[in-house]
């Protein structure tokens, strides 16, 4: 039985068939004894950099600001409700990056990155839901996470240029974490976290891109191979369909060449491997060093092939 101190008592097996993209567990002390390997004032310096994503949430109305910042503006900030977030801090804290260890029952290139927030008494990002999977570790001082229920693209939100906060959010429970807890959300389920004095949350996020970004590059990848080959057939016509409206077997002539593109497996497995690990900043991949991986089976060749960063190894 595959167990991980990071799930407690629970197997992985255990935990990948009940709770992985089904429902929310809260893990007590999943690392024993945690010290937030990065703290408050270096986390802010990250944020200063131009080459680091970052985001300041602000106020009860959760106005955000995007970085790079000055250190003269966390000088006006007071001592409550702000929430600083900075993406990526794996890629350039390697005690950080150490975090992974923890999820090697998950497949390496799922990991999108290690978020990290520094919160003031009282910061959050508001109630609000994402599309996908997450693991919540707190770090320094202590966090309430309230959860309600699952939401879809036609749930309310209030009115916001840069955050999906939820218009009317009705809780069930609610948790404080304290160092070193974790708490794991599928995609969908609405929550809120509110620090209670300052506090360091570390999220593990996993990637998820939607069905439309998928269709974009893959179409993009099989036009490139040219396997979009074919032109649009008529079904069986008569005289009378010429002043009538589109009949629907027109449909069907134009999903037949669509599902045919899609029917070569090791065509979409390249593209799969490919797009998976393509790095999240491949601008800054010679100063970051990032390295996604992923291993895949070509039937074709009839041996397994490595993909490092979108490439072909």
């Amino acid at each position: 039985m595959n167990r991980f101190p990071i799930l407690g008592d629970m197997s992985a097996d255990h935990f990948l068939a009940e709770y992985w993209q089904k429902k929310p567990l809260l893990i007590r002390n999943a690392i024993k004894d945690f010290i937030p390997p990065i703290g408050a004032e270096e986390l802010a310096g990250l944020s200063l950099e131009d080459e680091v994503e970052s985001r300041l949430v602000v106020g009860d109305d959760w106005q955000v600001e995007h970085g790079p910042f000055d250190e003269e503006r966390f000088q006006q900030l007071g001592n409550a409700n702000w929430t600083l977030l900075v993406q990526g801090v794996n890629l350039w804290v390697p005690k950080v990056a150490e975090l992974f260890n923890h999820f090697t029952f998950l497949p390496s290139w799922r990991i999108d990155d290690v978020m990290v927030s520094y919160a003031a008494d009282g910061g959050s990002v508001g109630p609000h839901f994402d599309n996908y999977d997450v693991f919540l570790i707190q770090g320094s001082g202590r966090r309430r996470w309230q959860l309600g229920d699952i939401c879809n693209k036609d749930s309310p939100l209030i009115p916001h240029s840069d955050l999906r906060i939820l218009e009317d959010c009705q809780f069930q429970e609610e948790w404080d974490l304290n160092a070193g807890d974790m708490l794991y959300l599928p995609p969908n389920y609405s929550h809120h976290g509110i620090a209670l004095g300052a506090c360091t949350t570390f999220s593990i996020g996993f990637r998820a891109p939607s069905t439309a970004e998928i269709l974009d590059d893959l179409t993009t990848e099989l036009i490139s191979q040219d396997k979009l080959s074919g032109f649009l057939k008529d079904p069986a016509l008569v005289t009378d369909m010429a002043n009538q409206p589109i009949p629907n077997a027109y449909i069907e002539e134009i999903r037949k060449p669509v599902v045919a593109s899609l029917s070569d497996d090791d065509t979409l497995m390249h593209w799969l491997a490919q797009y998976m690990t393509r790095p999240k900043y491949p601008h800054l991949t010679d100063i970051t060093g990032e390295v996604r991986t992923a291993y895949i089976n070509d039937s074709k060749l009839n041996s397994p092939i490595c993909y490092k960063n979108g490439e072909c190894d």
